[in-house]
């Protein structure tokens, strides 16, 4: 368990790295490389597996952290979860900070189970080391959300609560106007910055371990949503494969350029269907550093 606020630690690893940015892994065995998948005996599972390491290999000197899509591995039951643990391990013995893409959600004690399956760390040597933070559903409300706080502050750990999703069906119901003239979102966005300020929660950086999920492709919410969490960190999702630019995610920072991390996930773990070459770490490499180059340029 890291003694460093989890928040301190993210935007120490960003500037660190040079750029707040995060690479998400999303593995979908039809679209590996032919090699990949023919050199595993198109077993699904290892084929991923080591997909998946010589991603994390090629970006970590690059990136600050990585978002492991836990969907992607769960389809193939338990082998499939006994890779994403290893993967989580393999990320952090990389010096990444790693991010549970679980999206978890429920009430009281079930909340409570999923904090602590995804993120703590071991009590005996046979248990794997939890990732770094996790992506929650809050729109159950505070309480489900409580038992994923107490989690994280006990362990230095983070999490990221969805406010306002990139999917284009969201719309749908995040952008509903309430009574009071906020929209659903909005009131989201203040359980989560209310929360999020609770004794313990904030640290040196002056951002609290509860961030939330901004979705680059709604920027005409971004810079409200910034005023109305001015302490939590957004995770940025988008850029890429989904249609948002760099630019697009500009009102997500601070004016000091920190407060958010942009990810981008099939927009860099294929980069290599774009180019008619065997080299498919080297474009995996070359797109985590572009994106990296993207983001730099607009808010460091």
């Amino acid at each position: 368990m890291s003694s460093i606020h989890f928040a301190d630690r993210l935007i120490n690893a960003c500037r660190t790295k040079g750029a707040p940015v995060c690479v998400g892994l999303d593995p979908v065995f039809a679209r590996l490389p032919k090699q990949v998948r023919d050199d595993a005996g198109q077993d699904a599972v290892e084929a991923i597996r080591v997909f998946c390491a010589q991603v994390i290999s090629v970006m970590a000197p690059h990136v600050p952290c990585v978002k492991i899509q836990s969907a992607c591995f769960e389809r193939y039951h338990w082998r499939g979860v006994s890779v994403y643990y290893e993967l989580v391990q393999i990320a952090a013995s990389a010096g990444l900070i790693v991010i549970a893409d679980a999206k978890r959600g429920d009430i009281g004690v079930s909340s409570g189970h999923y904090a602590d399956g995804h993120m703590s760390d071991p009590h005996t040597r046979d248990m794997p080391v939890g990732a770094d933070a996790m992506t929650i559903n809050g729109y159950l409300g505070i309480d489900a959300i409580q038992p994923f706080i107490d989690t994280a502050a006990r362990a230095n750990k983070g999490l990221f609560v969805l406010v306002r999703t990139s999917n284009p069906g969201s719309d749908a119901i995040q952008s509903l106007t309430l009574e009071d003239g906020r929209t659903v979102a909005d009131a989201m966005a203040k359980t989560v910055a209310d929360a999020g300020t609770a004794d313990g929660l904030v640290g040196q950086s002056g951002f609290s371990c509860l961030g939330a999920v901004v979705g680059a492709t709604k920027p005409a919410d971004m810079a409200r949503l910034r005023d109305l969490m001015p302490q939590q960190i957004f995770l940025v999702p988008g850029v890429g494969a989904q249609g948002a630019s760099a630019n697009d995610a500009r009102a997500c920072f601070r004016d000091d350029g920190t407060g958010a991390i942009i990810n981008s996930s099939r927009g860099v773990i294929y980069a290599y269907e774009k180019h008619d070459t065997q080299d498919w770490r080297g474009s995996i490499e070359q797109a985590a550093v572009e994106l990296k180059e993207q983001i730099a340029s607009v808010v460091c």
